[in-house]
């Protein structure tokens, strides 16, 4: 291409773009109504300016995303199953075991385990959803809460355990007794026999051989 020839070409297209900006400069006159994907026809509604003055104004988001995670703790068995399937290991938990059954979930399962603690470190988290899926009562669920951020990383660590650290103590105390009363009243073993009693061997059966004929 020649020099000129150069020279038309950086016009062209100089003009083709800041045509398509002058285009998008008139139309940013007027604004569009403000409104969530969901609805009908929002992406036919692509002039306008769309402009959220947040936080002060928010789009609603879908109730079904990965979005915070929450344990409803008076439903949770302590199983350790979500902490265990997470990638991230973002999950921890410290559990007590109780002698008795001390309750139930709301769907009827038993409860055997106290949360001594049960953390989940949202930066950590990769919001996978697997610890959802493994949950067998269903207690642990991403909310449509999107906007935790905050200056202090460690304000990502949200705890769910509703145990003082006296019932912990307490509990923890009252499963030790428990352990040491139940090995106190286990029977005891039979005694081992003496190394030098004699133990009786089976008879040894005595092995036919055949007569063999001598030769002439």
């Amino acid at each position: 291409m020649s020099y000129l020839g150069n020279i038309s070409n950086a016009i062209a297209t100089t003009w083709k773009g800041m045509k398509l900006s002058i285009q998008y400069f008139f139309q940013a006159r007027k604004g569009r109504k403000k409104e969530w994907v969901g609805e009908d026809n929002y992406f036919h509604k692509a002039n306008g300016t769309f402009t959220v003055q947040y936080p002060h104004e928010q789009i609603p988001v879908p109730d079904h995303g990965r979005y915070q995670l929450h344990n409803e703790i008076d439903d949770c068995i302590v199983c350790d199953k979500c902490a265990k399937v997470c990638p991230v290991d973002c999950i921890d938990i410290e559990p007590i075991r109780s002698p008795e059954v001390f309750g139930q979930t709301s769907d009827g399962t038993p409860l055997r385990i106290h949360a001594a603690k049960f953390d989940i470190d949202m930066s950590k988290c990769c919001f996978c959803g697997l610890c959802t899926v493994v949950c067998p009562t269903e207690c642990l669920t991403m909310t449509n809460e999107f906007d935790f951020s905050t200056t202090d990383i460690l304000d990502h660590n949200f705890s769910f355990s509703k145990m003082t650290d006296q019932e912990i103590s307490e509990k923890k105390k009252e499963f030790d007794e428990y352990q040491a009363a139940k090995i106190t009243a286990k029977p005891e073993m039979p005694a081992i026999k003496k190394a030098n009693e004699e133990v009786k061997k089976p008879a040894v059966k005595p092995v036919f051989k055949p007569r063999i004929p001598k030769k002439k």
